[in-house]
C-alpha cells in the first residue's frame, strides 16, 4: 500500500468512526475525498478535502466537521499535527519518522517502486500508430508511436494487461497507388526510362528496392500486362514491404507491436458484413438517405438510400451510412467492425490518433457504445503533429513529394532516448517543436538532459563512494538527514501517486514532469554543496552523514529509473 492510500485509509478510518458516535449520518457517498500533498508544501505534508466535500450532504458545517475528523487524525501516530485551513482544508504534517520508512521502502522496492494493482489485470487494447503502409515512419508519426508506447508501458506497471495493436489501413485507395507506385519502380529495375515520376503515384526511393525485389522474383512477367494482372499481387507484396520496414523503423525507438491487424484481411473474412446484422438485430442500422450537404448544394448531389448507423442515439450528430452507393464499406464501415472485433477480446479500448482524426472520434465512440452496449470504455487520444526545426527554421517534411524526414534518420542524429523523452514533455493535444539544437542541449532547459543529469551524478557518486571504501551500508543512519533533504523524499514518494495519476487519464507525459521536478529539486540540494561543503553528499570527515546521504540519492535515483523505464528511456550512467 502506497503512502497516500494509507493516509487515505487512515481518513476512511476516522470517518468511520464518526459514524459509529453518530456525528455523520451513514452512507453519504465518499467517492470525492482524496488525500493528496497540498499546493504550498509549507501547510503540511498532506491535506485532504474530507469535511469540504462531506459537510452539504451531512448537513454540517465544514469548519466543525473538519475539527472532528482532525481530532480523529491527530490521534493516528504517524501525524505529528494537524491544521484546519479555510472553510474546513485539513492539513497533516507527519512524524520524521514516515519518511525515513519511505525512503528505505523505496530501496527495498527498487524497481517495483511505483508499481500498481490500480488495473486489476483488465486487459486494455491499445491502438497506435497505424499509419498507412504507404513507406517508411516520417515523424509525423512519431508522437503518436512514444504516446502510445509510454501509454501501455505505463498501463502495465498499474496492474492492467496489455495488448499493443497496430491497425493496418491495406485496403483504401492509397494501397492501390503504392501497388502502382511499386509496378513502375520494377519496371525500372529491368531496365525501363521511367522518367519524371507521373503525378499521384509515390516518388520516394524507399520503392527502389521493392520494385528490385519484384524484378528478381518475378522477371519481366508483368511488364505490359494489363493492371488486372499484377495490381493484387503488387499491393500485397508492397504492403508486406514496407511493413517490414515500419517494424524496422519502430524496432529504432524500442516500440513492437503484439498485433499487426490486416482492414483487408477483415473485410476478406466478412467482419462488417457481421458487424452489420448485429447492429440490424439490435435496430441500430437502417436503410434511410442522408441529409443533403449543408450550406450550397452541390449540382450532382442526389437522394441515395444507404445503409446507416443510428450514431444519433449515441451522441453523434448524425447517423452515419457505413456503406456507400456501389456497395462497398466506407471508412467508417470498417472502422466499425475493426472495434467490434477489438472490444471482444479486451475490457477497454484506447486509440491514438493524429489531431487530423479530431472529426472522427464521436462516430466511433458511437460505435463503440453501440456494440458493446455501453460495457466497454473507450478512450481516443488526440495527438498534435511535431515541428522539425534546423537552425530555428522549420523542416518540410511530404510523403508525396519523397522528401520527407524519416523517423529512423532523426534517432540516428539525437538517439533513442532524446527522441522519446522529448515527444513526452508536453501534453500530447499540445502543439510540439521538436529543434534538433535544443534537444539535446546540456542545459537545465532541456528536460531530458536535465534528468539524465541527475541519474547520471548520482551514479557518480556512487562510483566515487565506492572508490573512498563508503559502499551503501545495510542500514544507514536516516536521522542524520537534514528537513531539506527529506524534503526529497517527500517528492520521490509521491511517485505511486502520480503513476496511478497517469495511468488513470491515460497520460503519460505527466511522468516526464514529474520526473523533472524530482530532478530539479535533486539539482537543487546538489548545488548547496557549492557553497557549503558541509551540505555536499560526501563529506570525507562524515562517514555516517555521508552514507545516510548516499542511501537518499540511491532512492532518487531508483525513483528516475522507474519513471525512465515506463517512458521507455534509458537511464544514463554518465554524461560527456
Amino acid at each position: 500500500m502506497t503512502l497516500y492510500a494509507r493516509f487515505a485509509a487512515h481518513v476512511d478510518d476516522a470517518l468511520n468512526a464518526l459514524e459509529a458516535e453518530g456525528v455523520l449520518a451513514r452512507g453519504i457517498e465518499r467517492g470525492a475525498v482524496a488525500v493528496e500533498p497540498p499546493r504550498d508544501p509549507s501547510h503540511g505534508d498532506l491535506a485532504t478535502n474530507a469535511a469540504m466535500v462531506l459537510a452539504k450532504r451531512a448537513g454540517m458545517n465544514p469548519r466543525a466537521l473538519a475539527e472532528a475528523i482532525a481530532a480523529k487524525l491527530g490521534a493516528v501516530g504517524e501525524v505529528a499535527s494537524v491544521e484546519i485551513a479555510g472553510p474546513g482544508f485539513i492539513n497533516l504534517r507527519l512524524a520524521r519518522g514516515v519518511w525515513e520508512e519511505e525512503l528505505s521502502a523505496i530501496l527495498a522496492a527498487g524497481g517495483d517502486y511505483g508499481r500498481s494493482n490500480l488495473g486489476g489485470g483488465q486487459m486494455v487494447n491499445v491502438e497506435y500508430v497505424s499509419a498507412n503502409p504507404t513507406g517508411p515512419m516520417h515523424m509525423g508519426h512519431c508522437r503518436g508511436a512514444v504516446v502510445g508506447d509510454a501509454l501501455a508501458s505505463l498501463l502495465e506497471y498499474a496492474g492492467y494487461k496489455v495488448r499493443r495493436e497496430y491497425y493496418v489501413n491495406d485496403a483504401g485507395g492509397q494501397v492501390d497507388v503504392l501497388a502502382r507506385s511499386a509496378h513502375l519502380r520494377y519496371r525500372e529495375a529491368l531496365g525501363e526510362d521511367i522518367g519524371e515520376i507521373p503525378e499521384g503515384l509515390y516518388p520516394g526511393d524507399y520503392l527502389k528496392p521493392v520494385g528490385e525485389r519484384l524484378a528478381r522474383e518475378h522477371g519481366d512477367a508483368f511488364v505490359g500486362k494489363p493492371e488486372s494482372e499484377w495490381l493484387a499481387l503488387f499491393r500485397r507484396e508492397a504492403v508486406a514491404d514496407m511493413l517490414a520496414m515500419i517494424k524496422a523503423d519502430l524496432a529504432l525507438l524500442g516500440i513492437r507491436h503484439e498485433i499487426f491487424a490486416s482492414e483487408a484481411e477483415l473485410q476478406a473474412e466478412g467482419k462488417p458484413a457481421e458487424a452489420e446484422a448485429w447492429l440490424r438485430a439490435r435496430d441500430l442500422v437502417y436503410d434511410g438517405v442522408l441529409e443533403a450537404p449543408k450550406g450550397e448544394t452541390p449540382e450532382d448531389w442526389e437522394p441515395v438510400e444507404l445503409p446507416l448507423f443510428r450514431a444519433t442515439r449515441f451522441g453523434d450528430d448524425q447517423d452515419r451510412p457505413i456503406r456507400k452507393s456501389d456497395g462497398s464499406w466506407t471508412y467508417f464501415g470498417a472502422d466499425l467492425a475493426y472495434h467490434f472485433q477489438k472490444a471482444r477480446e479486451a475490457d477497454q479500448l484506447i486509440d491514438i490518433w493524429g489531431a487530423d482524426h479530431a472529426g472522427t472520434v464521436k462516430r466511433i465512440k458511437a460505435a463503440v457504445a453501440a456494440l458493446t452496449e455501453g460495457r466497454t470504455p473507450f478512450d481516443v487520444k488526440l495527438v498534435q503533429m511535431v515541428r522539425l526545426l534546423r537552425a530555428g527554421e522549420p523542416v518540410k517534411m511530404s510523403k508525396r513529394a519523397g522528401n520527407f524526414v524519416t523517423l529512423a534518420d532523426v534517432v540516428r542524429e539525437v538517439g533513442k532516448d532524446v527522441v522519446r523523452f522529448t515527444m513526452l514533455t508536453r501534453k500530447a493535444d499540445a502543439q510540439m517543436d521538436f529543434d534538433f539544437a535544443k534537444v539535446v542541449e546540456a542545459s537545465k532547459d532541456n528536460p531530458v538532459f536535465y534528468v539524465q543529469y541527475a541519474h547520471a551524478r548520482i551514479r557518480s557518486l556512487q562510483r566515487r563512494a565506492k572508490e573512498e571504501g563508503l559502499a551503501l551500508p545495510a542500514a544507514a543512519d536516516l536521522s542524520l538527514l537534514d528537513a531539506d533533504e527529506l524534503d526529497l523524499v517527500k517528492l520521490a514518494a509521491q511517485f505511486p501517486r502520480v503513476v496511478e495519476g497517469a495511468a488513470a487519464a491515460h497520460e503519460p507525459h505527466r511522468i516526464a514532469f514529474y520526473l523533472g521536478d524530482l530532478a530539479a529539486a535533486f539539482h537543487a540540494q546538489w548545488n548547496k554543496g557549492n557553497d557549503d561543503p558541509e551540505k555536499r553528499f560526501l563529506v570525507g570527515q562524515r562517514p555516517d552523514l555521508t552514507r545516510s546521504r548516499l542511501e537518499l540519492a540511491e532512492a532518487i535515483g531508483q525513483v528516475v529509473r522507474n519513471g525512465l523505464a515506463i517512458m521507455g528511456v534509458e537511464a544514463a550512467e554518465e554524461m560527456q
